[in-house]
């Protein structure tokens, strides 16, 4: 059963935020993060949220992805509401529909750039034949076909994260959700990262969110949201 449209259906907004909430126990009192945060975002869109450490960015992108859910509002991922999801629905949507990247790559150590790639596949039920090969062709778009069968402790710290990225873009995503994406790696290999992103944006017409305190590639985002006590503003 597919509760989900498709891509193509470009009329229905990919994200809409109605006064969303998200509260954490604090000592003492509850500490208020997000305070009623709106805005849509269409498909195939590039945004990036920035703001001072502890605004309240990363909570939201995790909310974004059915990784936290908000304390109080409304969120809706192509007009389906993600509250109304159970723990199976979130993992399902996050497996199919969306992509993650983090600032540090997670990989598995003991096994290769390939492999690494290929679990995302595997853990969303496809063949171990069919999703390594899936993986290969992922492996090319990012530049890292020749480095498919290397372990990750062999690979750069660039390289490393462009295999992140390619494990995110296995399952074809249609948003990709970022978080300081870049935020690990030196200027040249940063700037990489960002190129690849823009690219793999304009490409496949793939949606893209980044929470990112480098201000050349919030720049390069046809969007940018800062948020400021709680609130979010376009800028």
């Amino acid at each position: 059963m597919n509760f989900f449209p498709e891509r193509q259906n470009a009329r229905q907004p990919l994200y809409s935020l109605r006064d969303l909430t998200k509260e954490f126990d604090g000592p003492g009192e509850k500490v208020r993060v997000l305070h009623g945060v709106s805005a849509e975002i269409q498909m195939g869109e590039s945004v990036a949220v920035v703001g001072a450490s502890g605004s309240g960015k990363s909570t939201l992108l995790h909310i974004l992805g059915t990784l936290a859910k908000p304390g109080g509002g409304e969120i809706f991922f192509c007009g389906e509401n993600l509250r109304a999801l159970d723990a199976d629905g979130a993992a399902r949507l996050r497996n199919e529909k969306m992509g993650f990247v983090f600032q540090f790559h997670h990989l598995l150590p003991e096994f290769t750039a390939l492999e690494n790639v290929a679990m995302q596949a595997i853990i969303g039920g496809t063949a171990r034949s069919a999703a390594l090969k899936k993986a290969k062709k992922t492996l090319e778009q990012v530049g890292l076909a020749q480095r498919a069968d290397f372990n990750v402790g062999m690979l750069s710290g660039g390289e490393r994260q462009r295999t992140a990225i390619a494990r995110a873009l296995v399952q074809k995503p249609m948003v990709l959700l970022a978080d300081e994406p870049t935020g690990d790696l030196d200027e040249k290999n940063g700037r990489m990262v960002a190129d690849l992103l823009m690219q793999l944006n304009a490409d496949q017409e793939m949606s893209m969110i980044v929470v990112t305190h480098n201000p050349e590639l919030a720049g390069r985002m046809a969007r940018r949201f800062e948020l400021k006590s709680g609130e979010l503003y376009e800028q």
